[in-house]
């Protein structure tokens, strides 16, 4: 059994912050639901467009793994996605919003699957970006590529990718 201080340095100190280490160290996978108008839509964009494998299902549901964590969408009859917007760095970000944190190689090839369209073979979608591919946060720690777009039932995801990796957790405070 380790130490206590071991045992605390391997979930954070009393203040409740993690060790730098643990902030890049293996992540346990999340789990989110989000809502849909369609599942064999949500079936084609998110396993045929975006390329996550699909897991269980049933009439009203479909899992996806969405880069390690569970994605899960449910069938809203007559669901349509409303958001806010908030600025962040001269963007009109959509809030609320979800995605993931790339590579910037694995980001940019995402950017142009998205940019070709696609789908599953029935379903074509042709990607409008609320927010297109670029940096933000120029020159900063939070410096990183993001985009914004929406899926075919209005739910707003953002897909990032930090130029320096171990800063995605970095605590620092960004002046307007």
């Amino acid at each position: 059994m380790p130490a206590p201080a071991a045992a605390a340095a391997a979930v954070g100190d009393a203040s409740g912050s993690a060790p730098p280490q643990a902030a890049t160290a293996a992540i346990r996978p999340f789990h989110l639901a989000v809502p849909v108008r369609d599942v064999d839509e949500a079936r084609a964009f998110y396993g045929g467009l975006l390329g996550f494998p699909e897991g269980r299902s049933a009439a009203t549901w479909v899992d996806f793994n969405a880069y390690g964590s569970q994605l899960v969408a449910h069938r809203v009859a007559g669901f349509s996605a409303t958001s806010h917007q908030n600025a962040v760095d001269g963007d009109a970000v959509p809030v609320p919003h979800f995605g993931a944190a790339l590579s910037v190689d694995e980001f940019h090839a995402l950017a142009e699957r998205l940019k070709a369209g696609g789908g599953d073979g029935e379903r074509r979608f042709e990607i409008k970006f609320e927010i297109e591919p670029h940096v933000r946060f120029a020159g900063q720690p939070g410096e990183q590529w993001t985009m914004f777009f929406r899926d075919p039932s209005g739910n707003a995801l953002e897909f990032k990718a930090m130029t320096n990796p171990e800063n995605l957790f970095a605590k620092y405070r960004v002046e307007s």
